[in-house]
């Protein structure tokens, strides 16, 4: 079994005694921290990012809750920031896995010792987070530094949730039942959870400031990518010249095309995670497979009672 626990900051010196703790899927342990829930190697350098990281006016953080979308995101931004060429001689997907490229603060830069030189990357700064909009450090909210937040079904991103954890913590094995995972997600018990209030966090923050915070929806980048993707790319100033542009940066983020790069074959960059897992079937209602109608319900009517009032529809 995969220990996600075997991260050098697992033992630091605060132990998290003062946290409450809880099992998810009855193999990894999790701490509640700022009212979310945490791996407990991941509270330390959270911390730390929140206390110590500068942003720079022109960062971009790629902000979302776990398994909505998070690797094709950080692949459309690359492409748009760092590749926004169609040319053939350069596809930096190709070089290496997307979340080498867009690293997660919270369980790669500040994970590390010594840290990583975040002040030597080239501008402009690419950066990601799973962290709730509640613990960013004041300066990434505070200066001109552009956040992208991707969203997407609650139910989509249970099933997803799901066969990812059960890849990782129960390789080999039975599947961890399904209908105690959904209780796990209801209950906001689980990695980065609660999901509802995760997403409802930053998508008022975006209602304020939508200047500063795009808000995408996983749905409609599948529904219309090009849409979509020409929105984000004039969101963070590189707007495309060309259709042929559009159409390449899609192209070189497809999940067929991602999936089958030798670089994604094989290797992993966090905690040992084999980069194949990132990439499975990447399908709207995909949830339909596994969800009884009881299960449905109560997804929904939690949807109703913490999105729907504040307009989020997922």
């Amino acid at each position: 079994m995969a220990d996600l626990s075997s991260n050098p900051n697992s033992n630091n010196a605060e132990n998290h005694l003062n946290h409450p703790k809880a099992r998810f899927m009855d193999a990894m342990d999790i701490i509640q921290w700022e009212g979310f829930w945490f791996e407990p190697g991941l509270v330390q350098p959270a911390m730390t990012f929140r206390s110590c990281f500068q942003a720079q006016n022109n960062d971009v953080v790629l902000t979302s809750n776990i398994k909505t979308g998070t690797t094709w995101l950080k692949s459309l931004c690359l492409c748009i920031l760092k590749n926004p060429k169609p040319d053939e001689d350069l596809d930096l997907l190709v070089e290496d896995n997307p979340h080498f490229h867009v690293p997660t603060i919270e369980s790669t830069i500040y994970s590390t010792k010594p840290h990583i030189d975040l002040y030597k990357a080239p501008s402009p700064r690419l950066l990601h987070s799973h962290l709730p909009y509640i613990v960013l450090p004041d300066s990434v909210k505070n200066t001109d530094c552009k956040i992208v937040y991707i969203a997407r079904n609650p139910k989509d991103t249970l099933i997803s949730m799901w066969h990812f954890f059960n890849s990782i913590l129960y390789p080999n094995q039975d599947p961890f039942p399904l209908e105690r995972t959904v209780d796990c997600f209801l209950s906001g018990v689980h990695q980065y959870g609660p999901f509802f209030d995760h997403v409802l966090q930053y998508w008022l923050e975006s209602r304020k400031n939508p200047q500063k915070i795009l808000f995408l929806k996983y749905e409609e980048l599948k529904r219309d990518p090009k849409g979509e993707v020409k929105k984000l790319a004039e969101f963070l100033g590189k707007p495309f010249a060309t259709e042929e542009e559009i159409d390449k940066v899609l192209w070189r983020c497809s999940l067929e095309r991602l999936k089958n790069l030798k670089v994604n074959k094989n290797g992993s960059i966090v905690y040992s995670v084999p980069n194949s897992l990132y990439f499975r079937k990447g399908v709207v209602g995909d949830w339909k497979n596994y969800l009884t109608p009881e299960m449905e319900e109560k997804i929904n009517q939690m949807s109703s009672i913490k999105l729907e009032e504040h307009g989020l529809f997922l």
